[in-house]
């Protein structure tokens, strides 16, 4: 015989009970199934890689055994969503889909559409909560800042110790990548040697020694890739994959900041310092304000921002120059170095991120779509909302922000002054002398080996795009483009001060 009313709670971008409102309401109102599945079309995607298989893996035990204890295993299946669910609403008296929304790629934006259609035609209830403070529907970007604050300082969901569960349904083991069909980008390039692991109790410990005093000097070393490692918070996968809520993740920075402020400055002493926690507190809210970004304009996984940009660059036009960047193999040490520790680790700092989106699209004229599967792939916090709006910024495609036109011999100098970081990422260029490890091709008669000249000339290549640039931001066809993507997407919040940089997500 069928359970009545059996409520069905689907995992996405959620791997946590903690804050967890649609579980939370659903174990209120019946017998519990908790489902995630693995499915084709999204795992196999080009976006998609071993590296996000292996976090959500690891987040996946952890949750299974935390459902357990609550007495409702978790589901793992692997098929198409309306597929899955199909079968598990005849085998089940399934009357109520709960899940928090997503804002993610296309082919999850057309899953969700095909699963509102199903539900619609089932009879089946589908109630979608907020996961962040990204908003649905038309939205007035005017008081999105107080809205997403009025929201984070609600009271966290509060799942109950538990659940009513299916008794015939038992935890079910993970499908491995091999068995999923998902392939690794850069197995035969570089080992992975990622130190970030999946799962809620890895967040905590990340958060915990950020707020306790790894991230003291975090506001003053975010930007370097020798002190980022240590001193950013690296909630980033952990927010991505939903490992931790924003809402427990903001909520801790306050109680650490009321903490911070209570202490008598003199007795601080490795405390973070309140202008860490202000600088950190600023990159929550802005991890939201990209999402909000696609979630508005879900086209921009595709299009330009500004539509006039869409003449600048033609994609898979520079298909050398995009397997050189791919390879670390630019000619600009700095560069290369910080694309190799990408490659090895799933993740860099912010600062170096934009450096890297920067000079493939200035100095080598690359399309933005022609790195975000390339680099989606790399970053094990990968973001949809984030990553387009990201690639256009640094790309110059958004029409209404700075041009970010990186140095990467300045980067180098200011960030990595006698070489560590290059010579630990390219061995190659162990013998070269401090005074030239930014720029060994000033070296006189010095043999760099295999390791390749430069590329592109950067001053000549920045005079180029700027002049591109400049040509098409005067005319009043861009001017008035630009007032639409502001009004549809600015933040409304005071402008930064000329030449200063925003990060996006915690790092």
């Amino acid at each position: 015989m069928k359970p009545a009313c059996v409520q069905l709670v689907w995992f996405k971008r959620d791997l946590r009970v903690e804050d967890h409102r649609p579980l939370a309401e659903a174990a209120a109102r019946g017998p519990v199934i908790p489902l995630y599945i693995f499915e084709p079309s999204i795992i196999t995607a080009p976006d998609f890689d071993r590296l996000h298989y292996t976090f959500i893996k690891e987040s996946l035990d952890e949750l299974g055994q935390a459902l357990c204890e609550k007495g409702a295993p978790l589901v793992i299946r692997v098929g198409e969503a309306t597929a899955v669910l199909e079968k598990l609403r005849h085998q089940h008296n399934i009357t109520h889909l709960w899940s928090h929304m997503e804002t993610g790629n296309d082919l999850t934006f057309k899953r969700d559409r095909a699963v509102a259609a199903w539900c619609s035609h089932q009879g089946v209830e589908w109630t979608e909560f907020r996961q962040h403070g990204v908003e649905r529907g038309k939205v007035n970007r005017d008081g999105w800042q107080s809205r997403w604050n009025a929201l984070m300082n609600q009271p966290e969901a509060t799942v109950p110790l538990t659940i009513r569960g299916i008794k015939e349904l038992g935890n079910d083991p993970i499908p491995d990548f091999q068995t999923l069909g998902i392939t690794e980008q850069l197995a035969a390039v570089h080992r992975r040697e990622t130190d970030l692991t999946g799962g809620t109790s890895q967040a905590h410990q990340w958060l915990d020694s950020f707020l306790s005093g790894r991230g003291k000097n975090y506001s003053k070393e975010l930007s370097s890739p020798t002190t980022a490692y240590t001193s950013c918070s690296r909630m980033s996968p952990y927010l991505a994959w939903g490992c931790i809520s924003m809402k427990t993740l903001y909520q801790a920075m306050v109680r650490k900041r009321d903490e911070v402020r209570a202490t008598p400055a003199k007795q601080r002493g490795n405390l973070i310092s309140l202008a860490s926690l202000k600088a950190f507190d600023a990159r929550l809210h802005w991890h939201c304000h990209f999402i909000q970004k696609l979630e508005t304009e879900p086209a921009i996984e595709f299009q330009c921002f500004h539509a006039s940009c869409e003449a600048l660059r033609r994609p898979g036009a520079n298909h050398a120059r995009l397997e050189a960047w791919m390879s670390a193999q630019t000619g600009y040490p700095f560069v290369d170095a910080c694309m190799r520790a990408l490659q090895t680790r799933g993740w860099i700092n912010f600062r170096m991120r934009a450096m890297l989106v920067s000079f493939a699209a200035y100095d080598l004229w690359i399309d933005w779509r022609d790195l975000k599967t390339v680099l989606a792939r790399q970053f094990i916090d990968y973001e949809p909302g984030i990553h387009y709006s990201q690639l256009q910024m640094q790309s110059g495609t958004t029409g209404i922000n700075t041009l970010r036109m990186y140095n990467p011999i300045k980067q180098g100098a200011d960030h990595d002054p006698q070489g560590s970081w290059i010579r630990h990422w390219i061995p190659e260029l162990n013998h070269v002398p401090d005074e030239f490890i930014h720029t060994p091709w000033d070296a006189p008669l010095l043999n760099t080996g295999t390791y390749p000249q430069p590329i592109v000339d950067h001053k000549q290549a920045i005079a180029e795009a700027r002049e591109k640039f400049k040509s098409l931001r005067q005319s009043s066809e861009h001017k008035d483009e630009a007032a639409r993507v502001y009004q549809t997407h600015g933040s409304r919040k005071r402008p930064a001060r000329k030449n200063t940089r925003t990060s996006t997500t915690p790092r």
